[in-house]
């Protein structure tokens, strides 16, 4: 059995329980207009995987282009917690930075999903991938 991972928006407002469908591994970021302002990892759930615990009147839901993605939102800090995907409608992208535990920084390569020509218009695949390298820790003075 897959273990339940909590997460919660900046302010905790909207608090949820999820159980990811492969763990982190299915991290990945899109490059469609939306995505690529948001800037978050996304790593997928089914829409059964997720439970809202707390907040859900304080979620808003963000629709753009042909309408069929749900981005959901908190209302009192605004970030992004997760959406119900167009390209698979069965599936939730959970925004990897609201999970206890987890940083966009823990990834050292994230693939990039080629969301401006989408799958159900005829394209997708993969359009590239970002590294993260971090500094190592800056030696103290003596």
């Amino acid at each position: 059995m897959q273990e339940k991972i909590n997460g919660q928006c900046h302010c905790g407002t909207v608090k949820f329980s999820v159980v990811l469908t492969d763990g982190l591994r299915t991290a990945r970021r899109c490059n469609c207009s939306f995505c690529r302002m948001r800037g978050a990892v996304a790593v997928s759930a089914p829409l059964s995987g997720i439970e809202i615990l707390e907040g859900k009147e304080a979620l808003t839901e963000y629709r753009f282009n042909t309408r069929q993605a749900v981005h959901y939102f908190c209302s009192i800090c605004g970030i992004y917690t997760f959406h119900q995907r167009r390209s698979n409608p069965q599936q939730y992208g959970i925004n990897a930075a609201c999970l206890e535990g987890v940083s966009p920084f823990d990834f050292a390569e994230v693939p990039v999903a080629e969301g401006r020509h989408h799958p159900l218009d005829g394209g997708g695949g993969i359009a590239g991938y970002l590294r993260y390298f971090p500094e190592p820790p800056a030696k103290a003075p003596r």
